[in-house]
Parts: C-alpha cells; structure tokens; sequence
C-alpha cells in the first residue's frame, strides 16, 4: 500500500505524544513492506520566518492556498492508495482535504485531541471541564481567550472550526478516534457516528520490563495545568507531611510549569527533577517504577503514558476520566483517582506503594493487556483495515450534518465527569 502522511509536526523543545505516534506508525508501515511518504510542516520553522510572515500566518491557519496547490500537484503525480492526516496547525490548513479532493485520493484522518469541536482542543477552562463550545459556535472559546489565554491567538483556531466544520465532516472518508471516550464526545457534538472509528494508538515493544517492585513513582510529560502537575505536587506535599510512601517521585519533562517543578524539587530528598529524558532514558525510567502516575485535570483522548506502563509490565495512578477509564481497569492494572482532588490521588499513590504482591499483579495484568490490545502488531492490523475501508469508500457516514444552528447544542457546561474511579 501506498500511504502519504500529512502532518504538521510540534516545536521540538517540549514532548509530543502526537509526533512520536506519527513516527512510530510511519515505521511500522514500513517495517511491513508498505511504502510511506510524508508531507510535513515545522512548527520549529516559525521563528526563522520573517516578521511580515509571521504578521500573515494567523491569517493562514483557517485555509492556506500555497499548501493546497503543493500538495495537489504532489498527489497527481505520485497517487497514493492514501492520504493519512494528523495535525494541520498552524501551516498546513484543512487545504489540505480540499488538495485530496482536487487529485481524488481518500483521506483519513486520526483525531489527536478534540480540536473538531474546541478550539484549543482540550474540553477545559481555568482548569475546569469545558464542553461549551461542543455542538455550537465557538465564540465562547475566543470571548475566554481558551488558547494561550489570548483572544487574539483564539480567533483564528475559531474561525478554522467554522468554516471547515462541513469540509473535515465531507472530505474526511474515515476519522480514527484514539478512544472511546473521545468518539462519544464527537458524536455527541453532531459528526457523522458511521466515519468516527475507534483505533487505540500502538506503543512498541519497549525492550525492557519491570523486575522486582520498583524505584520510584513516576511522572512523565509535559510539565502543564492540564497534564496534573501541580495537582500532583499538592498530593505529594500531603503525603509527605504524613510521612510519605518509602520512595521518591520522578518528574520527567519539560513545559510551562518547569521553573515551578524546578524550584518545589530543590532540596528535597523525596522528589527528584530529571529535565528532558530521551526515548532511552524514558523506557528505562518507566522499567524502573513502581506505578506511572497521569493526573490530568483534562480528558485526556488517550494517555500513551498509560500503555507505555502496561508494556513495561507497571500499573497506573491516572485521573478517572477521559480515555483513562478504558485504559486502567480499576483495581486490575491500576488505580483511578477523582480527577482534580488531591486528597484522592494521594490516597492511591499510597495504596499502589503499599502491597508489593498486588502491585505485580497489576503490572502483569497490565502487560497481558498491552499484548491484546496495544501491541504493534494489533496497530497494524488495524490502521489497515481503516485504510482499506477508506479506499473502498466504505465509510457509511451518511448525509453531512447540518450547519450549527440546526442541530442541538451538544452536552453544558457542566456536564459532569464519567463516575467510576476509586478513592
């Protein structure tokens, strides 16, 4: 099969979970014997441009034509069986699915985070669940300045949603949801249910599992709001003061709240900052913990992390929502804590540090689950028949839904969190 990717990749100074799946699954192609082309964007470009480029670039984030008439040309001339998109912000444009059109290759699109129907993509405001803007307009994104915490850095991720609601929802044949939690939200928000597929992200065979209970808990990602940090780093303060937990916490990473992370490690015994760990570094960091800890305060579309651990053979403390609730079975391969309470996350880092038998068995448990479901030989397997299903034109998602206005309003403000987790 003849595949080409199209993918604006991240800025290269902080971790991306998105840039490391693109990559991974464009080498797991290959390794199959398919052929994978790709047709990318630097977001690292952007401070080599000019001033009046840069002046001119919001101006392209709703529909960039340069990026249209390239990639048209490129696809009459090479015809892939394919056209796979991930991320388009900020150079690429959803010009992109009209350059599909125009050389009448099928696209598929995987879905990374919830940008279909937030602009900022993360169903949070001021640290809080945020499903406003699902199923409607997306002025109540720009009038809170949801992206960067500027308005003026929002309108242009609201006006791409707007005007390109009906050409994701047409010029997309599939769209691959990496859970389950996130598909319902996409539904919910009026896409068409026949295109939206669920298709887990695969992680690789590490090369290395836990043996024996472990060093230490660890965090590992960018050092943000919505990833937990300092949810977590009020939970450890909790359990220090009670006398902690017999082993130290790792941070890995980097990100906004870095100087913060820096500065509450700084002499303490029982935590410890490690900065940006490499693809090496992280799987042996991971090998060598006694559980992973993910406690976004967003709903998180997937969690890599989390499988990364299950491959590893290490159990979870992650937030009980978002795609988390499918990933850690409850008391099986992990724990789940209430998202955004501190007392709760601290009570399970303390359960999953407490009974070393339990804790290997959750970390087996974890590993047979990885095989099952994660595995790149799974991934394959499925991103195949997603593309065949694509190339057949086999997509059943029926009529375009109608413009915002004609449909309900999708889920408040305030719609609570899925239940489930533990204490």
């Amino acid at each position: 099969m003849h595949v080409l990717v199209v993918h604006n990749r991240y800025a290269s100074a902080q971790p991306s979970g998105e840039n490391k799946v693109v990559d991974q699954e464009a080498e797991l192609l290959r390794a199959a014997g398919h052929r994978v082309e790709v047709f990318e964007r630097r977001s690292d470009d952007i401070g080599a441009m000019s001033l009046p480029a840069k002046a001119a670039l919001p101006l392209l984030v709703p529909w960039n034509p340069a990026v249209r008439k390239e990639l048209a040309a490129r696809l009459r001339a090479d015809r892939p069986d394919v056209v796979h998109v991930h991320n388009v912000f900020p150079l690429l444009s959803p010009a992109v699915l009209a350059a599909c059109a125009d050389a009448g290759v099928p696209a598929v699109a995987t879905l990374h985070n919830y940008t279909q129907v937030c602009p900022p993509g993360t169903l949070q405001r001021d640290g809080r669940p945020c499903t406003e803007c699902v199923g409607a307009t997306p002025l109540p994104a720009v009038r809170h300045g949801c992206y960067r915490g500027s308005r003026a850095a929002t309108v242009p991720l609201a006006v791409s949603l707007s005007v390109n609601r009906r050409r994701w929802w047409s010029g997309v044949e599939r769209f691959l949801c990496i859970s389950a939690a996130q598909r319902d939200v996409l539904v919910r928000a009026g896409m068409p249910p026949g295109r939206l597929a669920v298709k887990h992200n695969f992680v690789p065979e590490p090369g290395v599992r836990r043996e024996g209970p472990g060093e230490h808990l660890l965090y590992l990602g960018r050092l943000a709001e919505a990833k937990g940090v300092r949810l977590l780093m009020a939970a450890w303060d909790e359990l220090a003061a009670a006398g902690g937990v017999g082993v130290p916490l790792v941070i890995a990473g980097t990100g906004p709240l870095e100087q913060e992370v820096t500065a509450w490690a700084a002499g303490r015994d029982d935590v410890r900052y490690g900065g940006l760990y490499d693809a090496r570094e992280c799987r042996s960091a991971v090998a060598r913990s006694v559980a992973v800890v993910a406690p976004s305060t967003w709903m998180e579309a997937f969690g890599l992390v989390v499988v990364e651990a299950m491959a590893a053979g290490v159990p979870t403390v992650a937030a009980g929502h978002g795609a988390f609730v499918e990933l850690v079975g409850d008391g099986e391969t992990g724990l789940l804590h209430r998202p955004g309470d501190s007392a709760s996350l601290a009570s399970c880092l303390r359960r999953i540090t407490a009974d070393p038998a339990r804790n290997q068995e959750m970390g087996r448990a974890g590993r047979l689950r990885y095989e099952k479901g994660f595995s790149p030989e799974v991934g394959l397997e499925r991103l195949l028949d997603e593309y065949r299903a694509a190339i057949a034109g086999r997509s059943g998602g029926g009529e375009v839904p109608p413009p915002v206005g004609e449909q309900g309003t999708g889920p408040r403000r305030d719609t609570p969190p899925r239940a489930g987790w533990g204490q």
